[in-house]
């Protein structure tokens, strides 16, 4: 019975070292690629090179991170759900692909859920509500009083039509019961300058993008629109802390890869992404961009996203959303 036990204890042991050994005919020999929807530089792409990196060491094995922005993430979406279902190719999911676009794209060409395996979530990026200094309104009372005494005339901008920072203002219109004129940016880079400079006075945020510019006062940071304050804004209330019960819009991450990935890969990639996210250095980095609650079981990350789909689906059809096609 010992020696029966010290063996299975070495098997099990050897299974989790590297690459499944019981399924080495099905683990890619190539490299792995990871594919990223936005340009180099952003979020998506700094938390997939974090991953990508641990996880080439632990593997041995090359891990690339791919762009193929475009489309709001769609465009790398639609090319990942064509590609081998043998571990090969990941995606960065990202909230735009993976919740909004399902319903702000009836002629989208692939099904977030049924041509996808969920694999892990990556970590959950609250968004920040700012303003310019200049701006009278500085919390969520005083500008949902603005946005009612001056209908349709409070500007907030956005990364763009269908974004999750435009989502985000039409989740808030909805449940504060206000007009604001939506000014949609090709990105959040001239949002920003023009937030700065005053051209326009509001914008839901990603915190990873307005972080700096909180801190060194150019902007001013309102609320958080996660139902807990990050660790990064411990000092910044939450929508709901300001009476908007159950306010949660967020920008996340995750790996999924194309449907029918065998589920010892997933279940693998799964258990060494749980690894990686636990290491203190890629914590240090995740607090850095604002992404937390990463991890978890490749049914939480299925369940997650089925839920995302559902809430994003309801804003757009309660709203009205068009987004051009």
């Amino acid at each position: 019975m010992q020696r029966r036990s010290i063996l299975k204890a070495a098997a099990g042991a050897a299974a989790t070292l590297g690459v499944p050994r019981l399924h080495a005919q099905a683990w890619p020999t190539g490299p792995v690629r990871i594919v990223v929807g936005f340009p180099p530089g952003g979020g998506t792409d700094a938390l997939a090179r974090v991953v990508g990196q641990k996880l080439g060491t632990m593997w041995n094995q090359q891990v690339i991170v791919e762009t193929k922005a475009g489309v709001a993430g769609v465009l790398a979406a639609d090319y990942v759900a064509t590609q081998p279902n043998d571990g090969s190719v990941l995606l960065m999911a990202h909230i735009n692909s993976h919740a909004l676009a399902p319903s702000l794209q009836p002629k989208l060409r692939y099904n977030a859920e049924r041509d996808f395996v969920p694999i892990v979530l990556v970590g959950v990026t609250p968004n920040l509500l700012i303003g310019n200094p200049a701006q009278p309104a500085k919390t969520v009372a005083e500008l949902v009083a603005l946005c009612k005494a001056q209908p349709g005339r409070i500007s907030f901008g956005s990364a763009g039509q269908g974004s999750a920072q435009h989502l985000a203002l039409e989740m808030f219109k909805l449940q504060a019961k206000v007009d604001a004129l939506h000014v949609p940016y090709k990105g959040s880079g001239p949002l920003l300058t023009d937030l700065m400079g005053g051209q326009i006075h509001y914008s839901f945020e990603t915190m990873t993008a307005a972080t700096p510019h909180v801190k060194n006062g150019k902007v001013v940071a309102i609320a958080q629109t996660r139902t807990k304050r990050a660790k990064g804004h411990p000092t910044v209330p939450t929508m709901q802390e300001q009476g908007f019960d159950g306010f949660e819009a967020t920008t996340w991450y995750g790996l999924v890869a194309p449907a029918k990935l065998p589920t010892a890969i997933a279940q693998k990639i799964n258990q060494d992404v749980n690894t990686v996210l636990a290491m203190p250095d890629v914590q240090e980095r995740l607090d850095t961009y604002g992404a937390e609650d990463g991890g978890g079981s490749t049914e939480k990350f299925a369940q997650f996203i089925h839920t995302e789909i559902a809430k994003w689906a309801k804003v757009v059809k309660d709203a009205d959303v068009k987004v051009d096609s």
